[in-house]
Formats: structure tokens, sequence, C-alpha cells
């Protein structure tokens, strides 16, 4: 039985004290240790953007995954210090932890093939930061990748989050330069050379004034005959990122220059016509 009178209370507290302390005393210095961490991180891939070593996409993806490492690093240190403060061993905690890993490793293959798959995403370059990509029937900018998901913003606004392991096909649309391509129906009485010749005119235009352009853009000719028109094709190249943008631009142009040649643009007319019937 212990003796609740002579109990040292005052001893007890104190101890108490100290090691609520030490605990808060760990704790700010673990705020402050990752918030230095982090800022040197940014600061690193800042560098070596400005430099030109990697892409920005790239550093913003590498450190966002350095971040995390290095908290996981920080989280695990605390946790041992805690320990070490009520007097149990380091190599427990390291012992306990491998046990749980090997239960996750058994129960949650999901989550390994997951760090497995996203593991090679990083080191394959499949994908970086702002990328616009699509996996499977999803359309969208890169937003985080990580080991475990990759964040994918729709245009609509949604963010998606992807485990790896369901990213079996990858299409980046981010690598290079991209197409611009506009179709643009004239009438079948129009003279096709001098449409043609207008809507180039109207190409070179636009080249002069835009920049993105890295390539045409160039009228390749008679893409389809429809109903009611014929159908040029234009076909140009653009910055990545900029081919909507050099599309619309194009079709103001060339509306606009075959309006002034007198060029028509049809569209369909809807003729109705109605029978009369005689009655005997």
């Amino acid at each position: 039985m212990v003796d609740v009178e002579n109990f040292n209370w005052e001893g007890l507290l104190i101890d108490i004290g100290i090691i609520a302390a030490q605990i808060i005393g760990i704790l700010i210095a673990f705020l402050i240790v990752k918030a230095i961490g982090n800022r040197v991180i940014g600061r690193f891939f800042d560098k070596l953007t400005k430099k030109g070593d990697v892409t920005k996409g790239r550093a913003l993806t590498l450190q966002s995954l350095a971040e995390n490492v290095f908290s996981y690093v920080l989280i695990f240190i605390l946790v041992a210090t805690i320990f070490s403060i009520f007097g149990l061993s380091v190599a427990s905690l390291i012992a306990g932890a491998g046990i749980v890993g090997l239960a996750i490793g058994f129960g949650a293959q999901g989550l390994v093939s997951d760090v497995v798959t996203g593991f090679f995403l990083l080191l394959e370059k499949q994908i970086d930061v702002n990328d616009y990509v699509t996996v499977g029937n999803l359309d969208g900018i890169v937003e985080a990748v990580g080991l475990r998901t990759t964040q994918v913003r729709s245009f609509d606004g949604t963010l998606n989050y992807i485990p790896n392991r369901d990213i079996t096909t990858v299409s980046n649309h981010s690598r290079g330069n991209m197409r611009a391509l506009v179709d643009i129906g004239i009438s079948y009485d129009a003279d096709i050379d001098k449409a043609i010749a207008v809507i180039q005119t109207a190409c070179e235009n636009v080249t002069l004034e835009n920049e993105t352009i890295v390539e045409g853009p160039d009228v390749i000719g008679v893409q389809a005959f429809g109903m009611s028109d014929v159908t040029l094709r234009v076909i140009a190249k653009a910055k990545n990122g900029e081919q909507w943008a050099v599309e619309r631009q194009l079709r103001k142009a060339i509306k606009e220059a075959l309006d002034a040649n007198g060029i028509e643009i049809p569209f369909p007319h809807q003729v109705n016509i109605t029978k009369n019937s005689e009655q005997a």
C-alpha cells in the first residue's frame, strides 16, 4: 500500500513540471527546425530553378517531396526524444515500428503499390507539378506528386486525388510544343484558291503579333466536304499551354479576313416545304 500521507507529492509535481517543460521545449524546437528546414529546402530549389538545372515544375515536385521526407524524419526524432524523456528505449520504438510496418505490408498491399508506383513516376520524370496531363478519363493540371497519391485539378476546379497504383497510362501534354488546329468552312460557290490565299495572309499577320507561335500557321488545304461547306484546315505549333489562345486568335483573324473579302462562311439552312393537297 502506498502511504498517501507520507507520499512526496511535491517531488512528483516537480517531476511532472520538468517533463511537461521538456516536452513543450521539444515541440517548440520541432516547429522552429521544421520552419527553418522548409525555408532552406525552398531556397535550394529556387536556386536550381534560376540556374536552369531543373524546370520550375520539376523543382516544385521535388521540393514537395523533400519537405514531406524532412517532416517524417523530424516526427520520428520527436517521438524518439519523447520516448527517452519517459525512460523508454528507442530500440523498442524501432522494433515496434518494424512490427507495425510488417503488419501494414501484409494488410495494405495497395499502399505499397502506391509508393512503388510513385517512386517510378518521380524517378522517370513522367509528370511534374503544373503539367497538363490526361490520366485515364481525367484531364487537368498536376498540383502535387507524392509517393502515395497524385493530385490533378480538372478545368472545372475539381481537385482529384489519384492513387498512384491507378496511374497505368499517362498522357503528358506539357512536353514540347503543341499543335494549334483550326478548321474553317467556306461556301461551295467560293473560289477555293482565293480563300486559301486570304486565310494564309491572315495567318501570317497573326504570326507577327503573337510570339508564342513557333511554327506556321499554314493552310494545308481542303480537309473535308460538308453538307453546306468546304472545310479548310490551318495548322500551327505554339509554345506549351498557348495553343488554345492561338486557335482563338486565328479564328477571329480568319473570320475578319474572309468577311473583308466577301467570302461566305455558310451555315445550314432549313427549308420548310408545304404540300397542298386537293380534295376531290
